[in-house]
């Protein structure tokens, strides 16, 4: 496959704490199949912290969904059942020893660019929390389809 073609991979995921490895390990795999091995760390620590916050603070199912875009953006993202917005993201200074809240403060340290919106998948309301690897001179508000 070109460096530069575009691809996306979804995956559903039950409400159950093994689908944080489960996802960690499929991300491991399409990022290597593709050839972006210098992003699998980052990228698995990323998506282990929204994969996380889906399955902990949630009641249903969850999903993963990883996409490049042409450009060599990689974007992230965990989609759960709960409208509302997440936690105000703190930094890791901020932090500090705390034993919760330091997830999104992870992801704000880590990731290029990161956000999150209100979204719908199998007819159930939720949200959808993303991020970015790759440089892109203008970032998006919204990088994924509205049908998430």
């Amino acid at each position: 496959m070109p460096e530069s073609e575009s691809w996306d991979y979804t995956l559903c995921i039950p409400n159950d704490p093994r689908a944080v490895t489960v996802s960690r390990r499929t991300l491991r795999l399409i990022l290597t199949l593709h050839g972006l091995i210098g992003l699998v760390d980052t990228a698995e620590l990323l998506a282990a912290e929204l994969v996380s916050n889906a399955v902990r603070h949630t009641k249903g199912p969850a999903a993963l969904r990883v996409r490049r875009t042409p450009e060599g953006v990689v974007w992230i993202g965990a989609w759960d059942t709960d409208p509302q917005s997440p936690p105000v993201a703190q930094s890791l200074a901020e932090a500090g020893e705390l034993e919760g809240g330091r997830g999104l403060g992870l992801v704000m340290a880590c990731a290029d660019h990161w956000g999150w919106q209100p979204s719908a998948r199998f007819g159930e309301r939720g949200k959808f929390v993303w991020c970015e690897l790759g440089f892109r001179a203008s970032p998006a508000l919204s990088p994924w389809p509205q049908a998430w």
